[in-house]
């Protein structure tokens, strides 16, 4: 028996093939797409302005396709780590971050992740799959706190380029006025550097952009992210000067400091080469701690003077706040290895 397919991640284009295919008026493909990103209802029956009948076609065939969180731990500064489960039998986990006004989701694009940097607990997990459009904007639209939410990070598990098709498919439907309507300028996607996909992603959406840069010379980079290896982020930033960071659109680099390994002054020299050209910014990040691991943070009176030399440089360099560390959320922790076994664990 054919399994029933989701709605629910559906483009406006694809929801018009669907009433298509049914025989369904051409405008039911806008009412379907309100009920789903505008009303996001649970069930087909509730899609009221189509017809009885046409429901009842709809159901033969497909399902919204939503599911709720397996579960939600605490951190004792508010930020909350959400698990679901993905249609292969795999976890994920997003983390939702409020801070006074401003409420930012981290959501996941891949169960793992297959680029392997030494710092990152998704990285040590691997690969098990990427995500469909309904798994990345279900973490979105079945989140308990939607609509406290003013922005959304592509920064959880997974690398956002290594599933480019679903990610942009999710960002049209975020964007669209017939989807959720956001401003682009309320959404940031990460990427570690997969430059084969970098000028697609960046030709084919409005929004801000991360790269995650960790060290400006190519051999110690290679130490800690594999990737540098196929693609330097000499190659990243080469691709990123063909664009206009200076209007609604920006790009900033992330930065995890790493005690005695990246700190240093030839490392600012080479930041402020490297960076020549680029409308930037970078983001200071303390590293979490993982177990085995042989890297440090530096304190907190060392990432200050850091900030500070980069910002005289000309560069706006600025610390992020740690949040969600208690409970495993903040950058480079998020891990569902040992809820293959028990999915319990993580509530």
């Amino acid at each position: 028996m054919q399994p029933f397919r989701p709605l629910f991640g559906l483009t406006l284009s694809e929801l018009s093939t669907v009433a298509a295919d049914l025989g369904l008026p051409r405008f039911a493909a806008r009412q379907m797409a309100r009920w789903l990103y505008v009303k996001r209802v649970d069930s087909i029956d509730a899609m009221t302005d189509i017809s009885a009948a046409n429901r009842e076609r709809l159901k033969e065939l497909f399902v919204i396709g939503r599911s709720e969180n397996r579960g939600v731990s605490t951190s004792v500064d508010g930020t909350k780590k959400y698990l679901y489960a993905t249609s292969e039998g795999a976890f994920i986990e997003s983390a939702y971050i409020p801070d006074g006004e401003r409420a930012t989701l981290c959501v996941s694009s891949q169960a793992g992740c297959r680029m392997g940097c030494r710092f990152c607990a998704t990285g040590r997990q691997g690969l098990q799959h990427s995500l469909s459009t309904t798994e990345i904007l279900n973490q979105i639209a079945s989140l308990p706190e939607f609509e406290q939410l003013t922005n959304l990070v592509f920064m959880g598990m997974g690398e956002p380029l290594d599933n480019l098709d679903n990610v942009l498919r999710a960002l049209e439907i975020l964007t669209a006025e017939w989807g959720f309507g956001w401003s682009p300028t309320r959404i940031t996607v990460s990427t570690a550097g997969v430059a084969k996909a970098l000028d697609r992603f960046l030709s084919e959406s409005k929004v801000h952009l991360a790269v995650s840069l960790h060290n400006p010379f190519h051999e110690e980079r290679i130490e800690i992210m594999p990737i540098e290896k196929a693609w330097t982020i000499r190659e990243v930033c080469d691709i990123l000067r063909r664009y206009d960071f200076t209007h609604q659109r920006r790009v900033s680099f992330e930065y995890i400091v790493l005690k005695g390994m990246n700190d240093s002054p030839r490392h600012i020299k080479e930041l402020c080469r490297l960076l020549d050209g680029i409308k930037c910014r970078i983001n200071l990040i303390r590293f979490h701690k993982i177990p085995s691991s042989p890297y440090f943070s530096p304190d907190a009176e060392a990432m200050i003077r850091f900030r500070d030399t980069l910002t005289a440089k000309g560069i706006q360099t600025t610390i992020r706040a740690s949040r969600g560390e208690d409970i495993q959320a903040a950058c480079g922790l998020l891990s569902t290895e040992k809820t293959k076994s028990d999915p319990g664990s993580s509530r």
